[in-house]
């Protein structure tokens, strides 16, 4: 295992949570991201009320300030659909300082999350619009279930809502997967220490 480097001084975190989510499900997250060295952002949105389009143009305002007041790099951390939200903000105002993406259970691959998208053919149209990453990208998936019916209908390995194989993206740059459920991805102790691995020095510690 490597040793972690210093963070470095003056960097910052937003985080995005996911859908039907609110900031305070990130508060284990960041709480260890600041005791990390980190300064945080930490936003809520309107996830369920309006497209991600919109949803960015909302974000902006918040973002540009927190990342222009920065001495260092500004990172993202995401949980689910706030990684989509990240990829969908930074192909429109990508901070001219942005560090390194982090994804949780973020469904890159689209058509697992149907109950929670009013129109997946838009969603899929939408997303393969998007240019491809040319950030550094680290994703974590999840292994475990905590959803018996919905889990009958994803191909394993997965975490209840998305499978693994979804997290993945074209131009990743690290992917791991831990032992917990979607909803948990955001308070397990091994994927906490593997984000802040991850903006630390842009990979992941251990493989699994």
């Amino acid at each position: 295992m490597s040793t972690l480097g210093a963070t470095p001084a003056g960097d910052g975190v937003v985080l995005l949570h996911g859908i039907s989510r609110t900031a305070r499900s990130f508060r284990k997250m960041e709480s260890a991201i600041e005791r990390a060295g980190y300064t945080t952002l930490n936003l809520d949105y309107a996830s369920r009320r309006k497209p991600l389009e919109a949803l960015a143009e909302d974000i902006h305002p918040a973002i540009e300030t927190f990342a222009g007041r920065l001495g260092g790099r500004v990172h993202f951390v995401c949980h689910s659909m706030g990684g989509l939200l990240a990829r969908v903000y930074l192909a429109k105002h990508r901070p001219h300082n942005l560090g390194r993406v982090m994804m949780l259970g973020t469904p890159n691959g689209g058509s697992e999350i149907t109950d929670r998208l009013k129109n997946v053919v838009l969603y899929r149209a939408f997303m393969a619009l998007l240019p491809p990453i040319d950030y550094p990208v680290g994703i974590i998936a999840g292994n475990r279930s905590i959803y018996p019916v919905a889990s009958a209908f994803l191909p394993r390995p997965h975490d209840g809502r998305v499978s693994v194989a979804n997290t993945k993206l074209d131009g990743m740059t690290d992917h791991i997967v831990v032992r917990t459920s979607h909803p948990w991805l955001v308070r397990n102790d091994a994927a906490i220490a593997q984000t802040i691995a991850f903006l630390r020095e842009g990979k992941f510690t251990a493989h699994w």
